[in-house]
């Protein structure tokens, strides 16, 4: 998503693959009563959902309710706080929802369509910087009729118009509790999702308690969740070794996975599910550094990079590798840098460069952030420094600064080439092409190109069957294929792992990688 990547971590999610590593899918009778104490190192930037487009969704979508959204099992949106919403036009330019009877939030106010459009509006009028104001771009504006029923115009097509309401950045908020004109300050949040935020310690933890008020899709397994946060991989693995926390999701290193599948010493009474991640990770070069900004250096570095070394050195198995931007589990999901490119092969790179004419070996610095990633991003960008030094092609620097610094640099066009990651608002191909195109793409480093921007995107956003835009999708990935500012390296896989008496880690997972913390229950018995 635009700014989840900075702050962290098209049909549809074709299906979400599980493999169970130690039978997480077990059919004990669920138990509820006690809190599931789930830790993570994904801790909430803001408790105001106008302001978050990052990993504050983890906890948004647990205790905030959205019109749409994704059940277990889905690969399309569903309503939630809606009973029905569709599109009302044949040109997918009217979204309208009619919510279900009887909704109110958690503090007893009424959820009616007046809140659900102020809840729209203030994003856009509080206009955050990096905040969710930029999944909003093809609406024009909200209309409400009587009590239930919101009408939402956009200014052009926008079939994925429902994934972007599914996401927890259109959480609804009442009225009286959310000002229209800024954001809430005073450190609380009121919702009507699945739970009532009890206490909240930043930087600690989080008490969740079964909403009373809730009506929803979700189907509660629990009475609570505890959500404890963590800074460092290794004290939370610790923490649920000690069963001083049942689950962790987001802050498993490939080394703590690893470790957890092999059965090591004190892992013996854990489990693991493992699903196909939908985040990526990628180089950008800058088209006006006068080295990477050259397309024959460019397709040298594709026709080099060993991404199978890569994974399996620096990410022993934990992750895929990715040959176009849009991953795998997404339709429209395609081969083409591996198609066009094939095994890394150096004879070939040296006959691009030379029919340039560029015959000494090419310095280049490569960048990334010491933070935001983990502790393995150090280590991938040595692996490929290693890669390309070792063709005698070139001569790779690579320099780490921290998040906060590093966006200021490879915003400024300061970078040649520089690493990132995304993680997708919502399961549609549209989500990984076009944030990386136009004039002022979500990478800072303008990469224009007519046939996308004009012809291919708005074509697949006239569509309301996701499935039937894989052809411009696929044109779209080998036009990024022949210029190369893109370079896509990987994508992860997803890991629960949680101790033998919780149950319900195979069903937590929603298509945008977002936990679903009432799915997860204490096994009655064993």
């Amino acid at each position: 998503m635009f700014y989840r990547t900075s702050l962290q971590a098209a049909a549809a999610l074709a299906s979400i693959s599980l493999l169970a590593g130690c039978g997480l899918f077990g059919d004990e009778d669920s138990g509820d009563g006690e809190k599931i104490i789930v830790g993570t190192t994904s801790e909430p930037t803001t408790l105001d959902p106008a302001a978050a487009w990052d990993g504050s969704w983890e906890l948004f979508r647990n205790v905030y309710q959205t019109l749409l959204s994704f059940p277990t099992g889905s690969s399309a949106p569903q309503p939630d706080a809606a009973e029905d919403c569709r599109f009302t036009d044949a040109s997918n330019k009217v979204f309208q929802c009619k919510l279900r009877q009887g909704l109110t939030f958690s503090n007893g106010d009424t959820l009616d369509a007046a809140a659900v459009k102020h809840s729209i509006d203030r994003i856009r009028t509080i206009d955050v910087e990096g905040g969710p104001n930029g999944l909003l771009g093809s609406l024009d504006r909200v209309e409400t009729s009587g009590q239930d029923t919101i009408t939402f115009r956009l200014k052009a097509a926008d079939a994925t118009f429902p994934f972007i309401l599914a996401t927890p950045a259109m959480s609804l908020v009442p009225p009286s509790e959310y000002p229209a004109d800024k954001l809430r300050e005073d450190g609380k949040l009121t919702g009507s999702g699945p739970y009532v935020l009890s206490e909240y310690k930043k930087g600690e933890k989080a008490e969740l308690v079964k909403n009373a008020k809730y009506q929803g899709f979700a189907n509660m397994q629990n009475d609570g969740v505890s959500i404890r946060y963590f800074q460092e991989s290794d004290v939370l693995v610790e923490a649920l070794k000690k069963k001083e926390i049942d689950a962790i999701y987001r802050g498993l290193t490939s080394n703590r996975v690893v470790e957890i599948q092999e059965k090591r010493e004190g892992t013996e009474h854990l489990q693991l599910v493992e699903t196909v991640g939908a985040d990526i990770r990628y180089l950008v070069f800058n088209s006006k550094d006068p080295m990477a900004g050259k397309l024959a250096v460019r397709r040298a570095i594709a026709q080099l990079v060993n991404r199978d070394t890569l994974v399996a050195s620096v990410y022993q198995g934990t992750a895929e590798p990715l040959y176009s931007m849009v991953p795998k589990g997404i339709s429209g999901h395609t081969t083409e840098f591996f198609d066009r490119f094939g095994e890394p092969d150096v004879k070939k790179a040296k006959e691009i460069l030379e029919e340039e004419g560029i015959t000494e070996p090419v310095p280049l610095t490569f960048w990334y952030t010491t933070d935001r990633y983990g502790s393995a991003t150090k280590a991938e960008f040595e692996e490929l420094k290693r890669q390309l030094d070792a063709s005698g092609l070139f001569e790779i620097t690579i320099e780490g600064r921290p998040e906060k610094d590093f966006q200021k640099g490879y915003k400024a066009g300061d970078y040649p080439v520089f690493g990132r990651g995304w993680f997708p608002d919502f399961p549609d191909p549209d989500n990984f092409i076009a944030p990386f195109v136009g004039e002022n793409n979500v990478l800072s480093t303008p990469y224009e190109n007519a046939e996308i921007t004009e012809q291919l995107l708005p074509q697949s956003r006239r569509e309301s069957d996701r499935g039937a835009v894989t052809k411009q999708f696929e044109r779209a990935q080998e036009i990024l294929v022949d210029d190369v500012r893109l370079l896509p390296l990987w994508q992860g896989k997803l890991y629960v792992a949680a101790s033998e008496e919780i149950g319900g880690g195979e069903r937590a997972l929603d298509p945008q990688t977002v936990m679903q913390m009432w799915e997860l229950y204490r096994k009655a018995s064993w």
